[in-house]
Order: C-alpha cells, then structure tokens, then sequence
C-alpha cells in the first residue's frame, strides 16, 4: 500500500492530491489495478467546498479530470470527510448513515459500489475476486475453508492454526466452552434481551413481518461479570496469541466492548441480517485493522438457525458490499459452528450474517469480543464507528439500501 504524510482538509491538499499525488499513484499501477474494478461503473465526481474532480474509467486505468460537469455521479462532502475517505478512515456506508455526504446527481449506491475502486486508486489495495483467490496450505496444497480446528489442534500444531488465520482471514474452534459454561452465558443474555428497549442507544433493532419490533443485538453485555471476564479467559488468550499482530482487548467499559446478537426469522426490516460487509465498513481501517472479533456460539450456527459466511482471503484485497441474498452475490463458506464453538475473523474479511432458514428455534445467539491494535481509536475523536447507526430513536437500525432508496 501507498503511505504517505497525513492529508489536511484544505483547499490547497485537496488540488494537490488530485493534480500531483493521486495522478502519480495511478501512473505507478494503482489506475490498472482500480479499472478492474470500475469499467462498467461510468464517471464518479467528488465535490467539495474546495472544488470538484471527476474520475473517468477508460483505456485500462482511470483518468482525474477537473469539475463534475460530466461526471454520472457527483457525491458532495466536507473537506474533512474527504480527509477521512483519501486516508481509509471514511467510508462511503459511513459517510451516507452519518449525513455527511449526499448525491447530487445519479444513484448514491453508486458511489458504495465504487469505494472498492477508490481504495485501490488511493491506496493500492487490489479488488478481491474469490473466483480466482489462490490460497494454500503450509504444504503448498489449496487451503481447504471449510477446516476446523480443536483447542488440542492449536496446542500442538500452532503455526498451522496462525496460517489458516492470516491466509483465510477467520478460524473456528470446535467445544471451547463447556455446556455449563454455555448455559450461564445464555441465562444472562435471556435477562439482557428482556432489559433491552427501542431507543436506549445500546441495542439494535429490527421489525419482523408483521412489524413488530425485534431485537437483534445489545452492545453493553460486558455489564455482566461473566462476559465481561471472556476477555481475559484462558483459552480467549490463546486464540487470540495466533494473530500475529499485537492485539488487546477493547476498553472492558466501552459500549461495544461486549456485544450479544440475536438471529430472528422473518425480518423484513433492519439490520438483523448483515450483508456483504467489513466490520470497518463504517470507517476506521487505517487506524483499528487488524482487528480480530471473537465469537462465541451460544447455541446454534447452521444455516437454518441463521449462519455467518466469509470469503476466505478478502481481508487482502477490496470487495464491494452486496446484500447476502442477492443474487450476484458470492456463496462464501458457512462458518458452521454449535453451543461452546468459537470463530475469529479480522474485522477487514468480507462476511455475511445470513437470516434463518427455518422459523422454529434455536437460532443462533453469540457473544462478540473485539481484540484491536494500540493505535486503535476514532479519527474523529468519536466513541465508535458504528454509532452513525444509532441515529433512529426508536432504535431500529436502517438498511444501507432502504435508507438511500435502493
């Protein structure tokens, strides 16, 4: 990746990264490695109180042209904000759910759909294609996803667990937690569920078919003593110590810090089901990737009780959001997982939380721990990225594509 000294949101920054540096990336192979991207997009424009520049897909890279008169999409934003996306710290999801960025002409799903071109552009980060992703075991043979590991597996051979970490960007652990152990963390959550309301800033929501209210998930678990000490389990630490990057654990007292989600059939409205997404999809990569969730499986991960897919390797490259039941959208590999199982992942691997397939129970409830590097924080000074979610007062928590109208 391209690294450079910190932008400013001036004027003059602005001008010169499009007149001298970002021309300069793209000379170098960044425009190449975007147009693979963003051939059949048409032209995006980024306006600002400082001006506007248009990017043009032609001839097997992108050219920069000055103003947005032609552009097929212009998306207005602020200087700062503008910082934040040329610095992969704001994202075009971010920037919509928190009302710092609107179009002013074309779709502006438009413009999510080009933030894996732009990063490429600004930053070199090769789009992801899981059709020709090339991944390999420690022996050289093609790295089979669908592997699970024991705790006795990464006692004895941790070098091969840490490689199927780094190499497909997740891992599941079969019979971490004991069904005693699973039985109390599900006894608290039953209390959780029943003290959560719509509105409290500290829980999602949703609407089912018959527009009832439903909770999916509440992000102050770590309230109870029992999953506030997951962090600091033994056998937590150890999963964690495969990633080879210095992580720690989240602030114990910040909200989100400890979050228990809910899988609920028949939602219609919300975000109970994820799509096609990066935990960074809010912003933040620069500063919080690698950042590695831990999921602890309460009682079941099948696809009927609601399960998580990943695409094996995405964490290396970019891939665009895409609602998981489209479909153009990828198959992945299902992150099966039963009472007592744990996953990893790093936050920058593309995963989906796909809804249940069967309307009778158990679906699926896990308990989620972020692991984040020292530099972890908010550009903005914020307390989360994700909090441009919370902006309903009734708590329901608005689709990408309802909330920009497809």
């Amino acid at each position: 990746m391209v690294t450079t000294a910190p932008l400013e949101p001036s004027a003059a920054a602005f001008h010169r990264f499009h007149t001298d540096t970002l021309p300069a990336r793209l000379a170098a192979g960044n425009g190449p490695l975007a147009f693979t991207d963003v051939a059949g997009l048409g032209s995006l424009a980024i306006s600002t109180p400082a001006g506007a520049y248009t990017y043009v897909p032609g001839g097997g890279t992108v050219d920069v042209v000055a103003g947005d008169e032609a552009a097929d999409t212009v998306i207005a934003t602020d200087l700062e904000s503008w910082v934040g996306l040329a610095s992969d710290l704001d994202t075009a999801p971010g920037l919509f759910y928190g009302g710092r960025a609107t179009a002013v002409r074309g779709k502006p799903l438009r413009f999510v759909r080009w933030e894996t071109g732009l990063r490429a552009m600004f930053h070199g980060l090769p789009p992801f294609d899981p059709d020709t992703a090339d991944l390999r075991d420690l022996d050289g043979s093609p790295l089979d996803g669908t592997r699970r590991f024991t705790l006795a597996d990464i006692d004895g051979q941790p070098e091969v667990a840490r490689h199927f970490l780094t190499t497909a960007g997740y891992l599941v652990v079969r019979g971490v937690f004991t069904a005693d152990e699973v039985a109390a963390l599900l006894a608290d959550t039953v209390v959780m569920h029943a003290e959560a309301r719509p509105g409290d800033g500290r829980s999602w929501w949703g609407r089912n078919a018959s527009g009832e209210e439903v909770l999916c998930r509440v992000l102050d678990a770590n309230r109870f003593a029992r999953f506030r000490a997951l962090s600091d389990d033994p056998r937590i630490r150890r999963l964690v110590a495969l990633a080879p990057e210095d992580l720690h654990a989240r602030d114990l007292d910040a909200l989100d810090s400890g979050t228990v989600l809910w899988k609920v059939p028949d939602v219609t409205e919300g975000l109970a089901d994820l799509p096609w997404h990066r935990d960074c999809g809010m912003g933040g990569h620069a500063r919080n990737c690698p950042t590695v969730i831990v999921t602890i499986c309460l009682t079941e991960g099948t696809a009927a009780a609601g399960e998580l897919r990943a695409l094996p390797g995405s964490h290396r490259g970019g891939y665009p959001f895409i609602d998981g039941r489209d479909t153009k959208a990828p198959d992945g590999v299902p992150l099966t997982v039963t009472a007592g199982d744990v996953s990893l992942h790093y936050t920058d691997v593309m995963h989906a939380s796909l809804p249940p397939t069967s309307a009778e129970g158990p679906h699926r409830v896990s308990a989620l721990l972020a692991f984040v590097p020292p530099r972890a924080g908010h550009h903005r000074g914020g307390r989360h990225y994700n909090d441009v979610l919370l902006g309903q007062p009734d708590g329901q928590v608005e689709h990408l594509v309802d909330r920009l109208g497809g």
